[in-house]
């Protein structure tokens, strides 16, 4: 096939069996790839009422029809499966050069379902593929996993891993690869460990067949210069995501102590400036001129990062403002294999709580030792305040009645955008399919953070483009790639013309399908909410300061946003959208 390897891996692990399966090409011009395929074979397989940690859920692994080409920024690939973390289907991406070599040994994605009955590891080798005993590299970090997984195969071979966190089954434990890539959002790692997978270990030696390989070229030397190295983009290239601090702390939407400031009055000491001091080096994914990645090193801590959102929400939310430890405490997260965004969002509340007397974690604001110190706990569970923490936000402040100082939707804590500084984002989160997610529509640049008119429409627009650009799995921070230069590229690697009127419609069937996923799963309009402290607390400081996102406003642009849907007041797609689309009503 062009661009596709035409061949999915299933894997049972309570039976032990590995098959080779025909991939479905009658879903691919409605899914097109990577996130899209992924959920419509989940869909297909999970009833939307299984128990995530149930033998019966399946872990959807699947790459992009561009994925091992010269397309830039399209080596991401992802996860579909339903989160122990909110309960949610779930998307989780990752860079770094595992889907191409998962595309280069002959697959399209992996499908895994069942539970082995003690710790093993996947082992692809192109068509030579088979279960092995990671007894051994249990408790492991990620970082040793990974050396030892590759020593079992090729230096060349890439790998997914867990560590102490996801055997521990800490429902917001991420999936690492190439030390500092990780699936951090939703508890990829979890799963894995509830299924006794360690890791997967690949190496292929194949290639990706292209229709026109000449014009195929010429496209992608073209929107390489005129679309991604452009001054759009180029900031990825220069100063990486530590960029956004400045540009959020100038906005006053940056999340300072537990989302209670919107400006860190000392951002400086963790932004591009002080992290480009630090830096030793930049790190690129396949197929990618960016290199947005940044090796820091301080006093011995050295990391791949940190990224903006780590920054953010494991600095200046926990008022970290010093750029050292922040780096160790990224590193710790990265090896034992937890989400710094939801790990940054525990640690603050729990600080919050310790300075508001509702209960002792001797955890306090801008204190080191006791902040770096509880990551592994809460990875190896082995305090009583570790595993409080392991509960995450939601349960955490249930357990000690502070749901007023908690930021989280459908369980997902908060990433580094306050909602009280934006409203689209606000929207955005209440509606992402996973819990709070800033990769589903991105409205922070629009022109006016609090026409509700606008960014109500901005948030449907974002979303289903996101849902076709994570299908063809490009890099967020190709920001100006669009559908008009998704379809040039696809005519020109399948060999026949694709449109960019039906990649826009196939990102609507994509959201679509995860909303009646999670409908059946039992969500309703009642959990595309807010938190009472974005709606309730003032915002402290900044441009923003006293604002909140009133109820009456949320409910009016949540109203607003479903009708744009063409979805009813309980937020249930209608019958005609649904036939519109192409999708069976509930």
């Amino acid at each position: 096939m062009n661009l596709y390897a035409g061949q999915v891996l299933r894997v049972d692990l309570s039976k032990g069996e590995i098959a080779k399966e025909p991939l479905r090409e009658e879903w691919l011009k409605d899914y097109w790839g990577c996130w899209g395929l992924a959920v419509q074979y989940f869909h297909e397989l999970v009833p939307p009422t299984t128990d995530p940690f149930s033998p019966a859920n399946a872990l959807v692994i699947m790459t992009g029809p561009l994925a091992g080409t010269l397309a830039p920024t399209s080596s991401r690939f992802c996860l579909v499966s339903k989160s122990a973390h909110t309960g949610t289907i779930f998307e989780s991406n990752m860079g770094g050069a595992f889907g191409p070599e998962l595309k280069f040994a002959g697959y399209d994605g992996i499908i895994i379902t069942g539970r082995a009955d003690s710790l093993v590891y996947l082992r692809i080798k192109d068509g030579e593929v088979g279960l092995e005993d990671a007894s051994a590299m249990k408790g492991q970090g990620i970082f040793k996993t990974e050396t030892l997984l590759k020593a079992s195969l090729s230096p060349e071979a890439k790998v997914l891993a867990i560590g102490p966190a996801g055997e521990n089954l800490i429902t917001f434990a991420c999936v690492g690869s190439e030390a500092y890539r990780q699936m951090g959002r939703g508890g990829a790692g979890a799963l894995f460990g509830g299924k006794n997978l360690k890791g997967i270990v690949c190496r292929g030696t194949g290639g990706v067949r292209v229709a026109e390989m000449e014009a195929f070229r010429q496209k992608v030397a073209h929107w390489t210069q005129t679309s991604l190295l452009t001054e759009d983009n180029l900031w990825a290239k220069s100063d990486g995501t530590p960029i956004l601090v400045d540009v959020t702390n100038e906005m006053g939407l940056h999340p300072t102590r537990n989302f209670s400031l919107g400006v860190n009055e000392d951002h400086a000491a963790l932004g591009p400036e002080a992290v480009g001091r630090a830096k030793l080096a930049d790190r690129a994914c396949a197929s990618c001129p960016l290199g947005c990645g940044k090796f820091t090193h301080i006093n011995g801590a050295e990391v791949e990062g940190p990224e903006y959102e780590t920054l953010c929400l494991t600095g200046s939310n926990c008022q970290m403002n010093d750029l050292e430890q922040v780096i160790r405490f990224n590193r710790l997260c990265d090896d034992l294999g937890l989400d710094t965004i939801s790990t940054g969002n525990i640690v603050a509340l729990a600080m919050d709580l310790t300075e508001s007397g509702r209960h002792d974690f001797s955890l306090r604001f801008g204190r080191p030792e006791d902040y770096l110190a509880v990551v592994t706990e809460i990875a190896t569970l082995s305090t009583a305040r570790g595993r409080d923490l392991a509960l995450g936000a939601g349960r955490l402040a249930e357990k000690y009645q502070a749901q007023d100082l908690s930021t989280e939707i459908k369980g997902s804590e908060f990433p580094a955008y306050d909602p009280r500084g934006d409203y689209g984002m606000g929207l955005a989160y209440a509606t992402s399919e996973r819990g709070a997610c800033h990769l589903r529509a991105f409205t922070i640049f629009a022109p006016d953070h609090f026409n509700i008119e606008a960014l109500a429409q901005d948030v449907v627009n974002g979303q289903n483009l996101n849902a076709i650009k994570w299908s063809m799995c490009f890099c967020d921070f190709w920001g100006t790639v669009n559908t008009e230069i998704m379809a040039d590229l696809l005519t020109a690697g399948l060999g026949r013309p694709v449109t960019a009127e039906e990649l826009i419609r196939a990102g609507e069937r994509i959201w679509n399908l995860t909303r009646l996923y999670n409908l059946k799963a039992g969500f309703t309009a009642a959990d595309d909410r807010l938190p009472r402290k974005i709606m309730e607390q003032k915002l402290g400081n900044g441009p923003n300061e006293g604002r909140v996102f009133r109820k009456e406003d949320f409910e009016r642009m949540l109203q607003l946003y479903y009708q744009l849907r063409g979805w009813n007041a309980e937020g249930v797609p209608t019958k005609e959208k649904l036939a519109e689309l192409g999708l069976q009503p509930l």
